[in-house]
């Protein structure tokens, strides 16, 4: 049975910071707004965003905070200039948040914690008068051009007079941004890139007996060196972490992009790790170049070059049992240690998604071109950051400018 459903002035779909901030600025512009969500309540990724600590912005300044959006850096900067990190700032603190920069220059509220403000939030969006429809998983538009929902009282449909969708990408389905919403609106002839993993660890051919001993070890410090498509060379310090399949760590997600498309393009990328940073390659090959005597080879890689655990794993990983007798092949590889990576984890694992709604069939209001009254916001849109806070603010920024272009579209329709 099909089962009517009141008409706001706006719908949003997708109850994450994109579409909950849409939801804030069309409800100041004095409209009415109803917010549906499939799953049971809102802001079912933002929670777990902040699990390990609430990254909600970063204090790099600009421009250097656009140039994280790579390709799509002019782009997301016009958002960025509607509301930046130090206007999320502000905005938390006005849900009584206080927010505080690390030592790496990431921004978390003062009790590290997204539950409270998430909360203060709701609230705030009820008071002023948002509705919201919980359980009502959107599939599209029906024949006359309603939005058609899925709900536990059966199907709905909705006629708002302007739309905003916000349903995020294809990752973490179980929290409800499973990317169901690309066949409804291909369907209607909007280009959409293919969803890709972002922010993801990474397949590697370990033997079953490295798998098997050092999966979940931490690798740290680290010094990450690749080569991009120009043949530029790049390197960058960081942590990560051996995996049952592969690696993962906040080192591999900030490469995630380059290596992601590397493997397209040739079918494999090697990252190389630098696992002794604190030691010149002259230095490691003075060491290992005394004698062994009747030390185990793990214990005198542990003595004369500071490696043993995880990392001496990793060199048996690429070097055969006579190697190790050559000091200058041992050393060598310690600092540009080979890792053939195979393809990126599956989407659905991947703490981020790229691809989505090609931003050229959107306005500067973000409304589809090809059909006026319908904007986009969030990670829906094609454009991807690394994490640290950048995936958030743009979030946010996005979701302001498309709840502020519908505003604006019905003060003139």
């Amino acid at each position: 049975m099909t089962q009517p459903l009141p008409h706001p002035d706006v719908a949003v779909i997708g109850g994450g910071p994109a579409g909950l901030m849409a939801a804030e600025v069309v409800r100041a512009a004095g409209l009415s707004v109803a917010v549906y969500d499939a799953m049971g309540s809102v802001g079912r990724k933002f929670l777990i965003a902040g699990k390990g600590g609430l990254n909600l912005t970063h204090a790099e300044p600009r421009p250097g905070f656009d140039a994280r959006y790579r390709e799509r850096r002019d782009e997301v900067a016009t958002w960025l200039d509607g509301f930046d990190g130090d206007a999320l700032r502000e905005w938390a603190r006005g849900l009584g948040v206080d927010t505080y920069v690390g030592s790496s220059d990431r921004v978390f509220p003062l009790d590290r914690k997204a539950a409270p403000l998430l909360r203060g939030w709701v609230r705030r969006l009820r008071a002023s008068g948002v509705q919201f429809h919980m359980h009502h998983r959107w599939t599209g538009w029906d024949d006359d051009g309603a939005l058609a929902f899925d709900s536990p009282e059966g199907q709905a449909r909705v006629r708002p007079r302007a739309t905003v969708l916000a349903l995020g990408g294809g990752s973490w389905p179980q929290l409800g941004s499973d990317g169901a919403w690309v066949q409804a609106l291909t369907r209607h002839g909007i280009p959409v890139a293919p969803l890709k993993p972002s922010n993801c660890g990474f397949d590697i051919d370990w033997t079953p007996h490295f798998a098997r001993r050092h999966a979940g070890a931490p690798l740290k410090p680290v010094v990450a060196h690749w080569t991009d498509e120009t043949g530029c060379a790049h390197a960058l310090q960081g942590e990560c972490v051996a995996t049952q399949s592969g690696i993962e760590g906040s080192l591999v997600y900030a490469l995630s992009p380059v290596l992601r498309d590397a493997i397209e393009r040739d079918g494999q990328a090697t990252l190389h790790l630098d696992l002794a940073p604190g030691r010149t390659f002259e230095r490691l090959h003075q060491d290992l170049s005394k004698p062994r005597g009747k030390r185990s080879r793990s214990e005198y890689l542990r003595r004369q070059a500071g490696v043993d655990g995880v990392k001496a794993a990793l060199l048996h990983e690429v070097l055969a049992p006579a190697d190790f007798d050559d000091a200058d092949r041992v050393a060598a590889t310690l600092k540009r240690l080979p890792l053939v990576l195979r393809r990126p984890r599956p989407l659905a694992e991947a703490i981020s998604t790229a691809g989505g709604i090609r931003l050229e069939s959107l306005d500067q209001r973000l409304m589809l071109a090809a059909m006026p009254g319908v904007f986009c916001a969030g990670e829906m849109l094609d454009w991807e950051a690394p994490t640290g806070g950048y995936l958030l603010t743009a979030c946010f920024a996005s979701g302001l400018r498309a709840g502020l272009g519908a505003a604006g579209w019905l003060a003139r329709v």
